[in-house]
């Protein structure tokens, strides 16, 4: 029979580590032609809008999609995985908690693969949600030794780098202003709702990375124009997705100041068939738009750890 398997469950289960593996099987197979994902589809009500991503991983035995509500009260979130031979559901997930870990997960990737490995000091811009796992990556990809942390929330900001420092035994401290955050930082991650840029070009330092997270609608806006020009390698983690929704790119891939063809998937660095980095004094971008095959390799993994455990609950149909 199917499982389910609530929150609690997944976060009982569920690890950075096992979800940087995971994305990153995700990207490989994706890339060697072992992998299906279907850009994001929304239906959109006055009150209340489904988004659904679609995919599937045959190599891993898995097709599978993530829909989730977005609402004024909340966003809910399901993976629903399926036997990639068979057709027969395998699980149910509630992954809120799921999807937090796996988006910081993509962004520890892209560290790992495009900044300098030998970067210590990162600049973080938002505290919420999906910042944690954000944070959480990005030091288990890099020997960070200071997160600089900025915030439009101040009150929330000095609990966070508090909690993400317990959590990830690095110096997560709080930044008093968006240029702080950025001058001096090998490292760069933005995981924010912003429809202005947050910070100038102009501070960004030779041989920085960044991680941009927060950017997947043409309303939404992150880093300007000026930022994305100065950046030798534009990746994303996938070309239609990121033509569709990149709203860092859009403005530029509109006016014609940057091409579809100019964009390097992860995966292709992943698997050598396009370098990443290739100078210690280049600035990389990675904008992370999200992917179906993503959550799909993360849950796999969970509801593996799950079976081993005995945890979640039976869902009684074949």
């Amino acid at each position: 029979m199917a499982l389910f398997l609530s929150e609690d469950d997944v976060k009982k289960l569920l690890t950075v580590a096992m979800a940087m593996e995971a994305v990153e099987s995700a990207h490989r197979d994706l890339a060697l032609g072992l992998a299906l994902d279907t850009p994001r589809a929304r239906s959109r009500l006055p009150q209340t809008v489904l988004h659904i991503l679609q995919g599937a991983l045959p190599a891993q035995g898995v097709i599978g999609y993530k829909a989730y509500t977005s609402n004024r009260s909340g966003n809910r979130f399901l993976v629903h995985l399926f036997d990639a031979a068979s057709g027969r559901l395998r699980a149910v997930i509630e992954a809120d908690y799921l999807g937090m870990i796996r988006t910081g997960a993509v962004s520890g990737l892209a560290a790992k693969w495009l900044a300098r490995p030998d970067s210590t000091v990162a600049g973080v811009f938002g505290a919420g949600w999906q910042a944690e796992g954000h944070v959480q990556a990005i030091c288990a990809a890099l020997p960070l030794e200071r997160v600089k942390v900025f915030s439009r929330h101040a009150d929330k900001l000095q609990a966070f780098c508090r909690r993400l420092s317990e959590q990830t035994g690095v110096a997560v401290v709080p930044a008093v202003s968006a240029e702080e955050t950025v001058r001096g930082s090998d490292l760069l991650g933005t995981v924010t709702t912003a429809a202005q840029p947050l910070f100038d070009a102009e501070w960004l330092e030779e041989g920085v990375h960044i991680n941009a997270a927060g950017s997947n609608a043409l309303i939404r806006q992150e880093l300007s124009e000026a930022a994305v020009k100065r950046c030798a390698l534009v990746a994303v983690d996938s070309v239609p997705t990121a033509v569709a929704e990149a709203g860092d790119l859009l403005p530029l891939l509109e006016k014609g100041r940057l091409h579809p063809r100019q964009l390097v998937e992860l995966g292709e660095v992943i698997v050598g068939r396009h370098a990443g980095r290739t100078s210690v004094k280049q600035i990389t971008l990675f904008e992370s738009q999200g992917m179906a095959i993503q959550d799909l390799a993360v849950a796999l993994r969970v509801l593996a750890a799950a079976e081993a455990a005995g945890l979640g609950q039976e869902i009684p149909m074949q």
